[in-house]
This record gives structure tokens, sequence and C-alpha cells, in this order.
């Protein structure tokens, strides 16, 4: 198999990281760096498993404005950055940057967008892709050549999730999980989904009508009394909900071939006062 393009979702490694590890974490200027650290783990983590034949760090706006006025709801309730993480995730873009690491950022759309860009243009010219994320909307994107690498903790490495994987989690294939979405909701990104209707329902009912749009057109007939008004009330709704959980395309350029630069990558972490980091850098450059 060729090496893989690796994406990697680094808003949510970042948040991750930083939570994860504590920020009495500091670099020479004593300022925290254990977002940077952990991230940094994280991914170096599956470089080595996997050997990718390049990496993308994927950035973007916390929510994409089409996507908040489709939904006013939608990311309202996420907290404030917190202000040890604000610094360090301005530095990322450098810090990632020594690695030889390619940065893809994104006025109006978001990471998620951009990891699902470039699976798509890696899969069409043949080649395969990794998403490392945090987020299980990326779960659409699993398909031929495409696979998911979804981190829930940061002590072990992350799970590789294909179609069949998908399909055992949820109950259908990885082209309905923004069907799934909109029906279950996610509270992560706020938008509620319809009422009284849990993983369990809603997988019942896509298997059942094949798509969102099928489920609402026969929402009528359904012998449930409550999920019958709950459909038929959230109907546009419920097709706002899945127009934001589908991945936009970004129209990325296919990544060239590039090694990550230990040595380099080394420097970096020492100049921040990753100095164990550095150290396993070095070894491996």
């Amino acid at each position: 198999m060729a090496a893989p393009l690796l994406a990697v979702d680094t808003p949510s490694m970042l948040f991750r990281a930083f939570h994860a590890l504590p920020s009495t974490i500091k670099g020479e200027d004593g300022k925290p760096v254990n977002a940077l650290l952990g991230s940094a783990n994280l991914i170096l983590r599956e470089v080595e498993d996997h050997k990718p034949r390049a990496v993308v760090l994927c950035f973007g706006p916390d929510a994409a404005i089409y996507r908040t006025d489709l939904y006013s709801g939608y990311h309202a309730e996420r907290p404030e950055m917190p202000e040890d993480l604000g610094p360090q995730f301005t530095d990322s873009r450098e810090f990632f940057g020594a690695f030889g690491w390619t940065i893809a950022d994104h006025d109006s759309l978001e990471a998620d967008d951009l990891l699902g860009s470039y699976a798509r243009k890696e899969s069409d010219a043949g080649g395969n892709a990794l998403l490392l994320t945090g987020d299980r909307d990326m779960y659409q994107c699993a398909g031929k050549g495409v696979r998911v690498l979804y981190v829930s903790t940061g002590k072990q490495g992350a799970q590789v999730l294909g179609p069949a994987e998908v399909s055992e989690r949820y109950g259908i294939g990885p082209e309905l999980v923004p069907d799934f979405i909109a029906l279950r909701g996610d509270p992560s990104d706020g938008l509620p989904g319809a009422k009284g209707v849990g993983e369990k329902t809603a997988a019942e009912l896509l298997r059942k009508h094949g798509s969102l749009e099928k489920v609402l057109e026969e929402a009528i007939r359904d012998h449930r009394p409550k999920l019958r008004a709950a459909l038929i009330e959230a109907r546009e709704d419920l097709l706002a909900f899945k127009e934001i959980a589908t991945l936009q395309d970004a129209k990325v350029k296919r990544p060239r071939d590039k090694a990550t630069d230990w040595k380099a990558g080394a420097t970096a972490a020492r100049a921040r006062g990753m100095n164990r980091l550095a150290e396993r850098l070095e070894k491996m450059a």
C-alpha cells in the first residue's frame, strides 16, 4: 500500500491536549506549552505508526458563517478559548511548520471541511488518506482509501475507522452520518436534533428510508404519534442541521510528498523548552 496522506484536525488536537495535560508544563519563558507538547505527541505517534507521505495541519474558524446563518445555536454554547491556550494556538502554525508539515488554513470554512476536502482529493487521485481528529462528524469521510483516526484519549493511539467500523458503531454507513447527526443531534455543536430521537431511532429510520429527506417525506405515515409530530414540526430545522453537518469542499490542492524534518522539529521543540521531546526527535533524525 502506498504511503498515506495524514490530515490533522489541529484545533481538535490542541484543545484535547490542553485539557489532558497540566498547564504547569511550561517553556523557558514560564508560559504553558502543554497544548503544543501534547498535540505534537499525538501527531508524532501517528506519523511513526503510519509513515505518511506528507502531513497537513488543518486550521479554520470555529464556526463557519454559513452554518451560524442556517442555525444561530450552532457552536453558541461553546466556551471561550482558555487564556493559556490562546498563545499556544497562535504559535502552533510556526511550531508545526518547523516539522516540514503543510499548514492549511481557510477564512470561511472550518478545519473539518479542509480534512474532508484533502481526503476526497487524495482518494480521487488513487491515494490513501488518514484523518486525525476527535470529532465524530468526520466519520462521514470513511470510504475508499480514507480512514478516520479517532482520538478518544491521549493515553492510547487513535482508533482506525473505515466504513465497516462506522456501520458497526452507528448502524448506518458513513454516507448517512450527516443525516444521522441531524436526527439525533450533536450537543457539542449545539444541534438539538429531533425531539425524543436518539441514536437507535435515528439509525432505524435511516435504514428504513435511506435518507433524512425520505424520513421526513414518510413521517406522516409513522405509527408513533410523538415521533411523527417531532419530525413534521422540526422539518426545516432538521434539513438545516444536515446541511450544517455535511462537510463542504474547500477546493484544496493535493500536497506533494514531504518527509518530516526531525532535526528542525527538535530545534523548534528545544526553543520552547520541550527538551525531552527535542531529545527524542534528535535521535530520530
